[in-house]
């Protein structure tokens, strides 16, 4: 398989669909689309096509912005016993325009807003058959003012481009460094940080960006800090539930589960309190890989889904700040 080809054409049918052209020409008749929280679980044209009309709406202007786009062959997990897809397509980027109308109960500010994506494809003969689509909504909250949760530990902003983009197809030794770091998480004693030797894997001054509501890091400790501590105590029984999507391309390499962690809500977590929930993650990781080291970390998660589980319904309370108050019990 021409996997730059392949790369080419994926593009092509999105920028396309993202500039108001048929769902037709770039999904097959029973496609999947997986999204973020509220859009869900998607099949088929009409309800593809009710995703990007709501975007477009809100958007009248919408283009795509790709800045990561890689391929490959869909590397084994023995955790997944499903049938796997043979070879994938991800890309990073945002949609761009300007926010003209409310987009799922955010108010517009005719302003050019930016929405991050971080998504996964299969294309068959030539048109996407399944797709995993990760938008920051909670992002777009924060860029208009409209973030109705607890500030970001870490830092949050634009998420930059990588720093570079190395060859096509370099084999798999990325994604065994990227497994092995993987593995080193799950030495966690569960008392010392330092039982879970991670670190060396990561270059020193490593950039860890995460969602909305978490925030962006740099280097080990600021990403102790800000994310793994809060999660860890969070989050103490997590489990890897498996991925659906390992490949490795030039020096980036993707992961990603739905879900991809599952834990119970023991303890405070981007302000919510503990709800002894038992909840699962949905997440992607892009990692750019240089000198035998990961030096940039891009991890969109699913967190109003999260919070969701959590009992925390974030639209809900963003509807009631935009004054939208309940009347009723």
């Amino acid at each position: 398989m021409n996997f730059n080809t392949l790369k080419a054409r994926t593009d092509i049918l999105l920028a396309t669909v993202a500039k108001g052209g048929d769902i037709a020409d770039a999904y097959h008749p029973d496609a999947v689309w997986n999204g973020v929280h509220p859009f869900n679980e998607r099949q088929g044209h009409d309800q593809i096509r009710d995703v990007w009309q709501t975007l477009r709406t809100a958007l009248p202007d919408m283009e795509r912005r790709t800045t990561v786009l890689v391929a490959g062959e869909n590397l084994p997990d023995d955790r997944i016993s499903t049938p796997r897809h043979a070879h994938l397509v991800a890309c990073m980027g945002q949609y761009q325009g300007t926010f003209a109308h409310d987009l799922l109960g955010i108010r517009a500010t005719n302003n050019v807003v930016h929405i991050r994506f971080c998504e996964a494809h299969h294309v068959v003969d030539g048109k996407i058959a399944w797709s995993t689509v990760m938008l920051d909504l909670a992002d777009l909250m924060m860029q208009v003012g409209q973030w109705p949760l607890a500030p970001s530990l870490g830092a949050e902003g634009q998420w930059q481009y990588p720093m570079s983009i190395g060859p096509d197809h370099a084999g798999t030794a990325n994604m065994d460094l990227v497994l092995k770091m993987h593995a080193a998480l799950g030495d966690f004693d569960g008392k010392n940080l330092d039982s879970m030797p991670h670190g060396q894997f990561w270059h020193d001054d490593f950039l860890w960006y995460g969602p909305a509501g978490i925030g962006t890091t740099r280097g080990l400790s600021s990403f102790r800090a800000h994310h793994q501590i809060p999660f860890l105590k969070a989050f103490p029984d997590r489990d890897g539930a498996g991925h659906y999507i390992r490949i490795d391309d030039g020096d980036i390499a993707v992961t990603g589960g739905w879900p991809s962690v599952t834990a119970t809500h023991t303890g405070e977590f981007m302000g919510m309190a503990p709800s002894g929930q038992k909840i699962d993650m949905r997440v992607m990781d892009f990692y750019r890989i240089a000198d035998g080291k990961i030096a940039e970390n891009w991890v969109p998660i699913d967190v109003i889904h999260i919070a969701l589980q959590m009992g925390v319904d974030v639209f809900a309370r963003l509807r009631h700040r935009n004054g939208a108050h309940p009347t009723q019990l």
